[in-house]
């Protein structure tokens, strides 16, 4: 049996910005919801909940992104030429986010700065991490073998729709992880927090779906087209359930059930996602196999590969493991 290599990448590289973004997801959140939250106490405890694992979590875009570049060559080349502006915006907000990080608790005089360094940092990565996805599902102009549209083609209606529906996304599993690590007056605000963009959470869905199968043919006919449909329909139903499931966990004051009824959300939006874009690396463009490294990279790299994620996955659960249970107000974990 003659093996996929280039699928087997891609379902990699895909696991990895999936586990990105909903770890990572979680930790922005935490910092989009900071200039709501009053208090010094407060925003410590709230920082203190991801202070352990933010850096780990982000181990998952470094792989994302430099697997795409060994692994897929061609699609990098066209794609980050598109999308240069927001991603070096993206970098230079979690630069700005992880120094505030360090700073926040040495800079006593300057905490306020640092603390909208933190949030600005968060806010903004996560808005222009939206508008680059948004920029990609819309189609990237491609002639030849190279990007052939202008400075600002990633900006568009609908590249800012995805941005705004990432942060409130972020904001949402933000405010889930502090119903679950924090007790108290910070978890009963976050239960509000929780309330509010969930709602929002479930309206952008509803948006960026309804727009997402008219921007390419075979979107569309993935959707739409029957029978395909019957295939894809369990992704939406699967989302109400998950839905029906995040807003009973709030009602109830439960603290596990929201925070994986969120998770499910950005879960089943990726895998709709996924089924949306494939065969296609760059929509209606360039396709998994067109972009792929010779067979003999991708059998190398793999070696590679088989070694490094276990490994990540080892610590980074670890490190969830060590840091489980509740952050308390004037204390780490207990």
């Amino acid at each position: 049996m003659t093996l996929d290599y280039a699928l087997i990448w891609a379902g990699l590289i895909a696991f990895a910005v999936l586990a990105y973004v909903v770890l990572d997801g979680f930790d922005l959140g935490v910092g989009i919801l900071f200039p709501y939250v009053q208090g010094e106490a407060n925003r410590d405890q709230m920082m203190n909940t991801v202070a352990p694992v933010w850096d780990g979590n982000e181990t998952w875009l470094v792989l994302g992104g430099g697997g795409l570049f060994a692994v897929f060559p061609l699609a990098y080349a066209i794609i980050m030429p598109a999308l240069y502006a927001p991603i070096f915006i993206m970098l230079l907000a979690l630069v700005f986010r992880g120094v505030a990080f360090e700073f926040r608790w040495k800079s006593h005089a300057r905490k306020c700065l640092w603390d909208w360094a933190f949030a600005g940092g968060s806010t903004v990565a996560t808005f222009a991490q939206g508008v680059a996805l948004g920029a990609l599902v819309q189609g990237i102009p491609v002639v030849g073998r190279a990007y052939s549209g202008g400075w600002w083609d990633w900006l568009s209606p609908f590249s800012f729709l995805t941005g705004v529906a990432l942060v409130i996304g972020y904001a949402l599993l933000g405010s889930t992880w502090l119903i679950l690590k924090t007790e108290g007056g910070l978890q009963q605000r976050a239960y509000r927090f929780a309330r509010v963009t969930a709602v929002l959470m479930l309206c952008m869905i509803g948006a960026v779906s309804l727009w997402t199968p008219f921007l390419h043919s075979h979107f569309m006919a993935k959707w739409f087209a029957w029978p395909a449909m019957l295939f894809v329909a369990p992704v939406p139903l699967l989302v109400l359930l998950c839905a029906v499931s995040l807003f009973r966990g709030l009602s109830r004051g439960q603290a596990l059930a929201p925070f994986l009824s969120a998770m499910g959300l950005f879960i089943l939006s990726y895998i709709g996602l996924v089924i949306s874009f494939f065969p296609y690396i760059v929509p209606s463009a360039v396709t998994l196999w067109d972009a792929a490294a010779p067979d003999n990279s991708l059998k190398f790299l793999l070696v590679g590969a088989a070694f490094l994620i276990p490994i990540i996955l080892s610590y980074t659960a670890y490190a969830y493991w060590v840091f489980r249970g509740k952050v308390g107000e004037t204390s780490g974990y207990h």
